[in-house]
């Protein structure tokens, strides 16, 4: 992942990238379509989700509120254009190493547990998510528990 961001920010450095620009191909974007998805999976987004996704995406991404709040525009009309999560996770293998995918889970259960629950859709969402990640099962669990503090294990899509 460090070698990702290394030339993240040297695309910014270099000027081949504006920070507020979010194309179809920056890891950004993708990212922030899946957090999408995993606060709207359950039907609607609710006022906590919504905060918790403005929050997680300004401070994983280190944006200030403008580019934050575009690229979250750009993240949910690409989440409401797309038919599966292939798309969004191809490119986020291609782009990120282990580490960074393994974030991105981390930060789809933030996302999960901003209402203060999870429940099946979640579950398989983050199952799928991470398996076409590469995020082994016990990663995925482990990054569950971690944010949301769960002892139980209800797998989630198994």
């Amino acid at each position: 992942m460090f070698e990702s961001f290394k030339k993240f920010v040297g695309e910014f450095v270099d000027g081949e990238k504006h920070p507020s620009q979010f194309g179809d191909e920056d890891y950004r974007l993708a990212a922030a379509a899946l957090l999408v998805h995993a606060a709207a999976i359950d039907g609607e987004i609710s006022q906590s989700e919504r905060s918790k996704l403005h929050t997680v995406i300004k401070a994983r991404f280190n944006l200030d509120e403008a580019a934050t709040a575009e690229l979250i525009d750009k993240a949910t009309a690409a989440e409401h254009e797309s038919v599966d999560l292939y798309h969004f996770t191809h490119l986020l293998n291609r782009v990120l190493d282990e580490e960074g995918r393994a974030k991105v889970v981390e930060m789809m259960w933030e996302i999960v547990y901003a209402d203060g629950h999870r429940d099946e859709l979640e579950d398989n969402l983050l199952w799928r998510a991470a398996d076409l990640l590469g995020v082994p099962t016990r990663e995925r669990i482990e990054l569950r528990r971690r944010v949301g503090g769960d002892d139980a294990d209800s797998g989630g899509g198994k």
